[in-house]
């Protein structure tokens, strides 16, 4: 849950959120607690088969329709995922998504952090360029109180994570393809949250402004990154529960909000009231295990 701690962690989220749903989280291949190293003889996936493994989650679980919740790559995947699968997604929350093909810069910036990778692992060069991406200068230069904190999970997060892992992931996510001529034709809500200093904040623009105000409503979030669920997880709270009405769900009235117990709702380190173990599987009675998908790919 690296990208959404800060916002299920939330007092008030919890009254939204896990009042109202059972959350799966979908992590990309070898990402997830514990992974080991991919063999170099599994076959690389594409994002389309990243999409389609969404849909083998869900067939596991027996699941019909979802709302699908995704940041920046994963909101590529989930994107992705809704147009070829329509009749399964309710509704899209997309956080600093992206919608085209890499750019040359971005591509070249890529295969520099994956030269980094190979040759030197998680290095502190490395890290700094990935917290460029996912937050501001502000917060990653200490004008928020809580950014010690942040910085310090997420690069704890960085440091557990496989590099050959996220070298293919990088390769999957780098022959993404242009996803502009279809958006239109998305037949569910989606609403959008991009960070004002977002290095993809103009295609979040881009990709609202081309499925459309009759169905996306595009929420722009001032001194943030790309990671707003990180960042300022209350900003969401508000957009996200009346996007969330369009559904018939609604907020369990008697949870106490920030609001009420005092904490300021601007404050990104509000989101540490609830001790995260609480949330943990183990702390929720929930066994969860690893699953196979598919192993073989046609080619």
């Amino acid at each position: 849950m690296s990208c959404f701690q800060g916002l299920f962690f939330c007092p008030d989220a919890a009254s939204l959120l896990l009042h109202n749903f059972c959350i799966y989280h979908i992590d990309a291949p070898g990402h997830e607690l514990g992974a080991n190293v991919i063999s170099s003889d599994v076959p690389l996936l594409s994002v389309d088969d990243l999409a389609d493994q969404v849909a083998e989650v869900l067939d596991f679980f027996g699941l019909k329709r979802v709302l699908c919740l995704g940041v920046t790559a994963g909101a590529y995947i989930l994107t992705l995922f809704a147009m070829k699968y329509k009749e399964r997604v309710l509704g899209l929350i997309l956080v600093s998504p992206v919608c085209k093909a890499p750019t040359w810069s971005e591509w070249l910036y890529n295969k520099v952090l994956m030269n980094l990778l190979y040759f030197y692992g998680m290095c502190g060069l490395l890290k700094e360029c990935l917290l460029q991406r996912y937050f501001s200068k502000e917060l990653r230069y200490g004008v928020h109180g809580a950014e010690s904190e942040i910085i310090r999970a997420c690069l704890k997060l960085l440091d557990e994570r496989q590099s050959p892992n996220v070298i293919r992931f990088l390769q999957a996510i780098d022959k993404r393809h242009d996803l502009t001529d279809d958006l239109k034709k998305l037949q569910c809500k989606t609403l959008i949250f991009v960070g004002e200093s977002s290095p993809f904040h103009a295609e979040s623009v881009h990709m609202s402004a081309k499925i459309g105000t009759k169905n996306c409503t595009l929420v722009e979030v001032k001194a943030c990154g790309s990671l707003v669920t990180e960042e300022h997880p209350l900003a969401m709270l508000v957009p996200i529960e009346f996007f969330l009405m369009e559904f018939g769900f609604h907020r369990q009235p008697h949870f106490a909000t920030s609001s009420s117990n005092g904490s300021n709702p601007s404050s990104p380190s509000s989101h540490s009231c609830i001790a995260p173990e609480l949330l943990s599987p183990e702390g929720l009675g929930i066994k969860l295990k690893p699953i196979k998908t598919r192993a073989d790919i046609e080619i």
